[in-house]
């Protein structure tokens, strides 16, 4: 780290990014030298605990990654101090028991209407408690859970495939992912519907979570484990000649670029990288090869789209931006910035106000749209409340701020005619 952090004292042209280069930066600033070499390394913490492990310096500022000979790769060094954390046991109990995706969305599910009651930005019974056991900030949105997750809805209701389709004879496993199985599970129909519009077979499959929430906390050998099964179970699928596809670009990425370097002996592992596709990433790839089927009609209004940084650190292009633009006669105004809620990082009371200054510039630009996207479902969450946060200080100015926000998948199937919401 004090290599690194001279490395970037020096440059510091990721200063505008999260709040990690900040407070490293005043940091040193504010040290007798005013160099590093008079910052105590145990000064260190607050820099790592800032890093929401977006991936965006190594990605789109840093001019030291590789193969410069100086090899810098920031967020995998915060990464690698987390691990130390976590391996000296210094994470705390309520932030391990928020990262059991699994375990909490099923208990939620089977009391979706008590859990969502509880969790309401609204209720100034529950979230008091909630701040004071959790530390997760009584202002922060909290994700709703739903009685009937998106494997269960996938065994009764199976769209029928569309055989006139220019992509006709494809077929893709949908890696639900634990958001969408637990919180949007119409997002996951949505999907299969637009897909099938188009000739894509699909099957939905759900082994467990990708561990990107022990990725954010550094513990490693939980989320080895995850890959190993989910990479396990996903084999008999690529040996059948399926496309995998991640519905959240957080479980895509993760599939994709993190699980290999955590398990990078594993063949099953290596497969799974090579043939997950994102969403957006694959309706776009069938509608340049073999052409999307018809019925595409304008939205009303026009659409702000936020590219979440774990789309952009697949390296991948605009492909949220590519599938909305197939939309014909489209408004679409694309936002590359950081929403600031950054994973789990911005829910924390000691973060929230930070996430929402970080993600400030994003909702001006969202603001005068009424339809409001993000690839990220917690990051368009917190848009949408940065917006209402800014027209609440507007003090009588005629602000429009939008019920709800969206996957660009469902603008998507919104314009093919397919109900956004849940019958």
């Amino acid at each position: 780290m004090r290599r690194v952090f001279d490395i970037c004292h020096g440059c510091r042209r990721c200063f505008n990014l999260c709040d990690s280069f900040p407070k490293l930066f005043d940091l040193i600033d504010k040290s007798p030298s005013g160099e590093l070499d008079t910052v105590d390394s145990k000064d260190f913490k607050p820099v790592i605990d800032a890093c929401t492990l977006c991936d965006m310096c190594f990605m789109t500022k840093c001019p030291y990654v590789p193969p410069h000979e100086f090899n810098l790769d920031f967020p995998h060094l915060m990464l690698r101090a987390r691990a130390l954390d976590n391996a000296k046991g210094k994470i705390p109990f309520a932030h391990r028991q928020l990262t059991k995706t699994d375990r909490n969305g099923r208990l939620a599910g089977s009391a979706a209407g008590v859990a969502n009651w509880v969790s309401d930005v609204g209720n100034k019974a529950t979230r008091p408690v909630l701040e004071a056991v959790a530390g997760i900030d009584r202002r922060a949105v909290l994700p709703k859970f739903h009685g009937k997750t998106f494997t269960a809805r996938a065994k009764s209701g199976v769209p029928e495939v569309n055989a006139a389709a220019p992509a006709h004879g494809r077929k893709a496993a949908l890696y639900a992912t634990c958001f969408v199985n637990y919180n949007n599970p119409r997002m996951g129909e949505l999907t299969r519907e637009v897909l099938a519009h188009n000739g894509v077979a699909t099957e939905v499959v759900y082994p467990g979570c990708c561990g990107m929430p022990q990725f954010e906390q550094g513990d490693l050998a939980k989320v080895a484990d995850s890959a190993r099964k989910v990479a396990g179970d996903m084999r008999r699928w690529i040996d059948d000649g399926y496309d995998i596809i991640a519905l959240t670009p957080s479980c895509a990425l993760m599939l994709k670029f993190e699980w290999p370097l955590i398990v990078p002996d594993d063949e099953d592992v290596r497969r799974l990288a090579a043939a997950t596709r994102d969403i957006s990433e694959y309706i776009v790839d069938i509608a340049k090869n073999e052409g999307l089927a018809e019925g595409l009609q304008p939205l009303p209004g026009g659409v702000a789209l936020h590219l979440a940084c774990h789309s952009r650190a697949q390296n991948m292009g605009q492909k949220a931006a590519e599938l909305l633009r197939l939309i014909p006669d489209g408004n679409l105004k694309v936002i590359e910035r950081c929403s600031g809620h950054g994973g789990s990082w911005g829910i924390f009371k000691e973060n929230f106000d930070t996430a929402i200054k970080v993600g400030r510039p994003v909702a001006r630009q969202a603001a005068d749209l009424p339809l409001i996207a993000s690839e990220c479902p917690l990051a368009a969450d917190h848009i949408l409340q940065g917006v209402e946060l800014q027209a609440a200080k507007s003090e009588g100015a005629d602000a429009n701020v939008p019920a709800r926000t969206y996957h660009p998948l469902e603008l998507f199937a919104m314009a093919y005619g397919f109900a956004g919401e849940a019958e």
